[in-house]
């Protein structure tokens, strides 16, 4: 193009020596990649940011890369074996572990702290720094935690539990009173209201940083014996009662549908596909989180839903940066952005949501982050690894065969110890 310039200028010329023009030098345009995950409406959402933020800086282009989930990390693990990865990408907070061990898999974001606007986050990137190094921006944090019911729960005349004990008592009173289906919650994996009462217990957590297990050959027995408690006390259905309904997910069922299942232990973010399958005029409640006495931590697996972070092969690094503090912090990128991927760490962010009333403060998923915020914390340590699906799938497994009968919560406490280890060491982190 430029030679072409050249040339007509030459002719303008007749061949003759002349000054020709001052020509804009585009030298300073940038190409930006960034890539997500998500269905349609996040799509349009991100689609309407990205181009806001180029017509405010008219030398940033943005390449946007984004499709569904399934595929996803398989593509991005091959982009990033071959360093090729976008600039700017969605990912897993669980990733983390597998493209970043070290902490030297992503663009460290302290060092782009003014551009990020990581000022805005301040207190909440323990669980993105690895090695002292922030490895992304956490868009939204989420813990699960106990939804209710509320037209199944006046049925049954109880106020939400706020103990063990209480919720302990609770499963045998929905019994008596509505029947032998009935429970007052369903949890699509039992792993994470055990862990609670485990953390609750003993403040320790089932995994530390280096991703070894903790726990002794007697909590591991125990652990399985708080799964058996909540079958046989008729808090939660068994496995082996979830299984005759074929593959549909919890909120698909028709004890759900209808109000057998009295709640559920939900990630925030899942509230409203749980909500919405519910036979009016049923609503999700957010109930207080079950506490042993003298606990520490409510041992609640709070975690980032998703975060987003820069490539450490970036060669635009700063104008990386401003695009995600433009997305994630700036008052029109919040605004076009919407809620698509939660309510917003930043504090900027949230600040503009509630005061521009883009969220109402009744909202199950605001009040529901209110709850988290006032349980007891010590600090104990959330592993990335505790999500392992193979880990998970390996529970559900061996949760079905105590509930048949075919194993003994001895063996199934080894074997779980034994087939978990297996799952982490076969766990080979990307450099």
């Amino acid at each position: 193009m430029m030679k072409k310039i050249a040339l007509s200028l030459l002719l303008a010329c007749g061949g003759i020596f002349c000054i020709a023009p001052a020509i804009a030098d585009d030298s300073d345009s940038v190409t930006l990649r960034v890539s997500w995950w998500g269905a349609n409406s996040r799509h349009q959402n991100t689609l309407k940011t990205i181009r806001a933020f180029e017509q405010a800086h008219p030398n940033i282009k943005v390449k946007a890369e984004y499709t569904g989930w399934d595929g996803f990390v398989s593509r991005l693990s091959t982009q990033i074996a071959g360093k090729n990865e976008p600039d700017v990408m969605q990912l897993d907070w669980s990733w983390i572990q597998v493209f970043s061990r070290s902490g030297d898999g992503f663009y460290d974001l302290n060092q782009l702290s003014k551009e990020v606007g990581l000022e805005n986050y301040a207190g909440k990137l323990g669980t993105v720094t690895v090695n002292g190094k922030v490895q992304g921006l956490p868009v939204s944090l989420v813990a699960p935690i106990l939804y209710y019911n509320t037209e199944t729960w006046k049925k049954v005349g109880l106020a939400y539990p706020k103990t063990w004990d209480e919720l302990y008592a609770a499963g045998k009173i929905f019994k008596e009173k509505l029947g032998d289906n009935d429970y007052p919650a369903i949890v699509t994996t039992s792993m994470e209201l055990i862990n609670s009462w485990m953390v609750q217990k003993y403040n320790q957590p089932m995994l530390n940083e280096k991703g070894e297990f903790t726990y002794s050959e007697a909590q591991w027995l125990e652990f399985v014996k708080v799964y058996q408690k909540l079958v046989n006390e008729h808090v939660l259905p068994s496995q082996k009662y979830i299984q005759s309904f074929g593959k549909a997910q919890p909120f698909e069922m028709k004890p759900w549908i209808n109000g057998e299942f009295g709640g559920s232990n939900l990630m925030s973010s899942a509230v409203a596909k749980y909500e919405d399958t519910l036979a009016p005029p049923a609503k999700l409640e957010v109930g207080p989180y079950p506490l042993l006495s003298g606990a520490k931590d409510a041992g609640l697996f709070i975690k980032p839903s998703m975060i987003f972070a820069i490539s450490r092969n970036t060669k635009h690094p700063k104008e990386a940066a401003m695009l995600m503090n433009y997305m994630f912090n700036q008052p029109q990128g919040v605004a076009l952005m919407g809620l698509e991927r939660g309510f917003p760490v930043s504090k900027a962010a949230a600040d503009y949501v509630m005061n521009n009333t883009m969220a109402q403060p009744d909202d199950p998923v605001i009040t529901g982050l209110k709850l988290v915020e006032s349980m007891p914390s010590d600090n104990v340590y959330v592993s990335p690894y505790f999500k392992n699906p193979e880990i998970e799938q390996y529970w559900l497994d061996l949760t079905q065969r105590i509930d048949y009968g075919k194993i003994s919560p001895e063996d199934a406490a080894k074997e779980f110890e034994r087939t978990a280890k297996r799952a982490l060491r076969k766990h080979t982190p990307m450099k």
